[in-house]
């Protein structure tokens, strides 16, 4: 399927004005920081042993919309001061007081991020202007096989999800420019507590959550953790029903005085009737754009697709003395995906609305991956000074098997869409079938230093040698390769004055990529570089931080849609070279006792080695917030709200109206508010009224590919919680 291009003017007021202020709310903790002292529920460090330190907290981040500590970019825990990247983090009390219950509502809220909602249920991520791939659990995963995200992913498993802006090849292990997304578990706590959500809100939306925590036996050396989640909702689309349940079950053991086993597993099953594949046709043959009613679905009224998810995972930590410590994980999991779908392809007459043919097909798929990581930490002293040093090996491997069974009745014409009711008769899916096998493999050893060299100055030095091999074939397209690289990364971190920071970062980037090109060729994988500087600001003993980021990422032979080839159904694309760069700013926690920000302005350009725009469908400026305040007047009472904007976006849908003209679509910028009412009723009970787009914009959610669909409109959520 296609994707967009055009370039953009655009009221410049509102992205300065918002930043100013947040610079403006950023800037005022300074002048009474020093005074501050620190707040009661702030988050302490549990060790549960002699030398074993537990991964979660007792409060985790407490109320707080920021963490005061991240390994998501070297494996040595820093805070977001002392990493030389741009970070962002979505705590639990943040995704609870919004109703942030999947990934993509929680990425809707962060800096620099942005949701491609392609169809219902499959998802692309983009974050300075190329496609986030990397989504690790605990610091470890594979890039997605497809590029996607297929279903959702439900946060109730998590304390917080980190996002860290620009490449990550420590981690990753291939470098991406875009952002590096890790979803941090929620663990076993020392002493017993949990909490029982219900939420009921629009479109018959119905969840029931539930987190227990605490030891397992009278000592306490064994901590358990057990978690479920069941959710069952319509939809303001047509004929759309979403059935999720989530269990999630983690447990701790202390072997000895030094010694920490964790092993857990996560289950998660999406059944969804009535999901999209493809979607709406945004454009008539006269060239004149789409118009239909929001709520309208190219689905059949036969339409599922079911995905489970399982991941399980077994960690031992092994204090090594001296403060060196030893850690081995080994991670599973496995995607089984099974659907009978529905496509719509075409282009409809504007004034008849006739065009448009049924293309059904079933698709199942069976995916996975093993990733095993072992690593020592520690300090060591050269020159006088004490350093720190990470360095480890991982070994990964994806198994991917797909099969799409083509239904009998491709090419039916149909009516037109704004009479559509889903009555297609569900066909033989016997008319010709397409597969993919292949296997990627993945060899790393890896190495970080952290060097003190002056009082003020930290250096962060590391790379990773990357060997990575893939074979088989993708729907007929071989697909084999064997590629070593090496990943360099390098930052720096000056504390000029108490609350500030200047840095600056560079790391090489390799990554390989499964899309073909016309002649059914895998493309070479993407190389280039990213360089980002900036100035960090941190108060209250970490519960304020605040980023300002300038960036320039280069890829070479980066894969771009080129057409589809309707004698094989598949998709084919070509390698660009591409160069991102712009500015932004992020600011994160606690400006008063009282209140919680969380937000961001990012500001940026794509353009091609001649200058021209290119990924148009990536907003060049956006806006993010999310913030809530305490009344001291009213006791247990908190208001808050949320703000997204992106400015305008188009795509060139490379045809040709009847009068010869290119056809473009254009999606203009929009903002998109939501408030929030809470009372905590006494020390127990509490409950969080939501409203969603509270000005009910309609919007076309993506413009990623040639198709699209709109946006949900007004909603309501209501959550009651026992806590205990």
């Amino acid at each position: 399927m296609p994707f967009p291009a055009s370039q953009l003017r655009l009221r410049r007021s509102l992205p300065r004005c918002i930043a100013v202020a947040l610079c403006v709310a950023c800037v005022l903790p300074a002048l009474h920081a020093e005074d501050t002292p620190v707040a009661a529920d702030a988050p302490r460090d549990v060790k549960n042993l002699d030398g074993v330190q537990a991964t979660a907290t007792v409060t985790g981040d407490g109320d707080a919309y920021t963490t005061r500590s991240t390994a998501g970019a070297t494996r040595l825990p820093l805070s977001l001061r002392e990493t030389p990247q741009s970070v962002s983090v979505v705590t639990d009390q943040q995704m609870k007081d919004f109703n942030l219950t999947n990934i993509n509502a929680v990425l809707d809220t962060t800096t620099g991020v942005n949701v491609e909602r392609v169809e219902t249920d499959r998802t692309y991520y983009t974050a300075r202007g190329f496609d986030i791939t990397n989504f690790l659990i605990d610091g470890l995963g594979l890039p997605f096989a497809n590029g996607q995200q297929e279903g959702d992913i439900d946060t109730a498993p998590y304390q917080r999800i980190e996002v860290l802006r620009g490449a990550n090849g420590l981690l990753s292990f291939t470098g991406n420019p875009s952002a590096t997304i890790n979803f941090v578990r929620k663990r076993p706590t020392a002493d017993f507590q949990g909490d029982i959500g219900l939420t009921v809100g629009s479109w018959d939306n119905r969840r029931l959550d539930v987190d227990l925590s605490g030891p397992l036996n009278d000592s306490h050396s064994v901590r358990g953790r057990f978690i479920a989640a069941g959710q069952d909702t319509d939809s303001y689309l047509d004929r759309y029903n979403l059935r999720k349940q989530v269990l999630s079950g983690i447990v701790d053991a202390d072997l000895g005085s030094s010694t920490l086993l964790t092993a857990g597993v996560t289950y998660q099953k999406n059944k969804t009737h009535g999901g999209m594949w493809g979607a709406l046709p945004l454009y008539n043959t006269d060239g004149t754009p789409t118009d239909y009613a929001r709520d309208t679905s190219t689905s059949a009224d036969w339409s599922r697709w079911n995905v489970a998810d399982t991941r399980s995972f077994v960690e031992l930590t092994q204090q090594l003395g001296d403060e060196w410590s030893l850690k081995a994980a080994l991670n599973y999991r496995r995607i089984a995906e099974d659907s009978n779908l529905f496509y719509v392809y075409g282009t409809p007459n504007a004034q008849t609305g006739l065009g448009l043919y049924a293309y059904p097909s079933a698709y199942t798929s069976n995916e996975k991956q093993y990733v095993a990581d072992l690593y020592a930490t520690g300090p060591f002293e050269l020159a006088g000074r004490k350093h720190e040093l990470v360095l480890g090996a991982n070994w990964a491997k994806d198994d991917v098997h797909q099969l799409s069974s083509y239904g009998e009745g491709i090419g039916t014409p149909l009516g037109p869409l704004t009479t559509w009711t889903g009555d297609y008769p569900e066909p033989p899916f016997d008319a010709s079938y397409g597969h993919g096998d292949f296997h990627i493999k993945r060899k790393t050893l890896y190495a970080t230093a952290r060097w003190s060299v002056a009082d003020p100055v930290r250096l962060i030095t590391g790379a990773s040698l990357v060997h990575i091999e893939q074979y088989g074939e993708n729907y007929g397209v071989p697909s084999n390769y064997s590629k070593s690289q090496s990943t360099p990364f390098v930052g720096l971190v000056y504390d000029f004055a108490r609350h500030y920071s200047a840095y600056v970062s560079y790391a090489q980037l390799f990554n390989p990529q499964t899309q073909t090109d016309a002649n059914n060729k895998v493309l070479d994988p993407v190389t280039g570089a990213n360089l980002e500087v900036g100035v960090k600001g941190e108060w209250y003993d970490g519960r304020l931080n605040a980023t300002f980021a300038l960036f320039r990422s280069r890829q070479d032979g980066l894969a771009e849609y080129a057409g589809h080839n309707m004698a094989t159904n598949q998709d084919y694309y070509q390698g660009i070279d591409a160069t991102s760069k712009g500015y932004e700013f992020d600011v994160g926690g606690q400006i008063t006792d009282n209140w919680q920000v969380s937000g961001g302005y990012t500001q940026l350009g794509i353009v091609d080695p001649n200058g021209h725009n290119v990924r148009t469908y990536v907003p060049r400026r956006m806006f993010r917030l999310a913030t809530s305040y305490r009344f001291d007047a009213l006791p247990g009472f908190k208001v808050g709200g949320t703000l997204r904007w992106q400015d305008r976006i188009y795509r060139d849908q490379g045809a040709v109206a009847t009068d010869g003209s290119e056809i473009f679509t254009t999606q203009g910028s929009y903002a998109v508010l939501g408030l929030m009412a809470g009372y905590d009723f006494g020390q127990h009970w509490s409950t969080t009224f939501n409203i969603d787009n509270v000005t009910n914009r309609k919007y076309i959610t993506s413009l990623y590919w040639a198709q699209g669909f709109y946006s949900a409109p007004r909603s309501y959520m209501v959550n009651v919680r026992y806590a205990f």
